[in-house]
């Protein structure tokens, strides 16, 4: 794959790594469809409407749900997989409470849906903090597919999301890119 849209700059991150956005894509190609299905829930769909809207197919949701992981991993983490606790965090005190990998998840979040939880103990074999942290480093697979989920149940455990700081650098083109590399709807 050839990046070009997907390689713009991200805030004051840089660009995100070829690595990172090939396995951005891999798993956005296989990724279960119901991930990106519409719903009635103020979630990323409905959060960043503005910036990418409107959806025209599955395809098109595919593509807009990797761009926002391309740059909230920016944001979070600088598209590091092994990032580790938010030390400007006052609240990353606990093992459910501390953030870890590319997109500085907790496992307090799978609060926002069983499906969460689900997840995480069939991938995990637990929904201990020390291990969920350990699996969002380490599982890249779980943590795209945790994140995707997480952002279709809220958009407040991120802060960039919630207080719209990645919209400035959501872009359409790179949106377009995306949708070529996942292929014929």
């Amino acid at each position: 794959m050839a990046f070009q849209a997907t390689k713009q700059k991200v805030h004051n991150r840089g660009v995100a790594p070829d690595s990172f956005l090939t396995e951005l894509v891999a798993w956005g190609k296989s990724a279960p469809d119901e991930i990106f299905a519409p719903n009635n829930a103020q979630d990323i769909y409905s959060n960043i409407f503005g910036a990418l809207g409107p959806w025209q197919d599955n395809r098109h949701r595919r593509a807009v749900m990797l761009e926002v992981m391309r740059v909230l991993a920016g944001f979070e983490s600088s598209w590091d997989w092994n990032e580790g606790v938010d030390t400007t965090n006052p609240d990353s005190t606990t093992p459910d409470t501390i953030e870890a990998g590319a997109w500085q998840v907790s496992a307090n979040s799978m609060a926002f849906g069983q499906e969460l939880k689900d997840l995480v103990l069939r991938n995990v074999g637990s929904m201990d903090g020390d291990e969920f942290q350990k699996a969002m480093k380490r599982d890249h697979q779980l943590a795209m597919e945790y994140v995707a989920r997480l952002l279709r149940r809220t958009v407040n455990h991120h802060g960039p999301v919630k207080r719209h700081e990645i919209d400035p650098w959501l872009r359409k083109d790179a949106v377009a890119e995306f949708q070529v590399f996942l292929g014929a709807s």
